[in-house]
């Protein structure tokens, strides 16, 4: 797990002790206690290539990974990150930053984490993308960086999971829309939401667990929301 500190991340973590899996390496780009004897943390940073390329061969050590999941991502950061409203709001500092959050790091994780994926038998890489990164669903505009920083981590996504196809034909690599969550990421969003749009993070990690058990290798490179429904690219 990839973002393990965040509020779909720590709760994904939970829902899979919840499961009973054994073993769950948590990663964050601060130190965390483990919480279980199933868990074991790690840090990782975007910014810093080597962090990715440690973990990724440390805990493959213990042998292939069956299960890859990447929950980062950056809508806001105070005073300096905000969704845009119009195109005169864009700024190239907040767009680069958007981008490195949203896609090109989770693209460098995968480059040191892709190569350990299980290759006999089911194995799943899946990543946290957002309904407003699909182009052919976008009708109402604005927040531009978000947007497409997200459209372009499921582009990566779809190329991962041709390449992951030529090393295991029954690797499954997708995008995940996790619905709305009370998160931090939502908390200024939320004002207006109709009632029961707004999830629970825990409601929502078991929601993407159930997509992910249904997924199968057709499935592949495909983009899906939290109730399993496809969403277009």
């Amino acid at each position: 797990m990839l973002g393990a500190s965040g509020g779909i991340g720590s709760a994904l973590v939970a829902a899979l002790e919840r499961r009973g899996v054994e073993t769950i390496y948590a990663g964050s780009r601060r130190a965390t206690l483990a919480r279980s004897p199933a868990v074991t943390s790690f840090t990782f940073d975007f910014a810093d290539e080597a962090s990715l390329e440690e973990a990724a061969t440390t805990i493959a050590a213990e042998g292939p990974l069956d299960l890859i999941l990447v929950a980062t991502g950056l809508l806001h950061r105070a005073n300096a990150v905000r969704p845009e409203k119009s195109m005169r709001q864009l700024d190239p500092a907040s767009l680069a930053e958007l981008f490195h959050v949203n896609s090109i790091g989770p693209a460098i994780a995968v480059k040191h984490f892709l190569p350990h994926l299980a290759r006999d038998g089911r194995a799943v890489m899946a990543f946290l993308s957002a309904r407003v990164g699909s182009i052919g669903d976008n009708r109402l505009g604005g927040w531009y960086g978000y947007r497409a920083s997200k459209a372009a981590l499921n582009a990566f996504v779809r190329g991962f999971a041709i390449e992951a196809s030529r090393m295991n034909r029954e690797s499954i690599v997708v995008s995940l829309h996790p619905g709305t969550v009370d998160t931090r990421l939502s908390m200024p969003f939320q004002r207006g939401l109709a009632a029961g749009q707004l999830q629970r993070a825990e409601q929502s990690a078991d929601h993407l667990l159930q997509v992910i058990e249904r997924l199968t290798a057709e499935d592949s490179g495909g983009f899906f929301a939290w109730d399993g429904q496809p969403i277009a690219y």
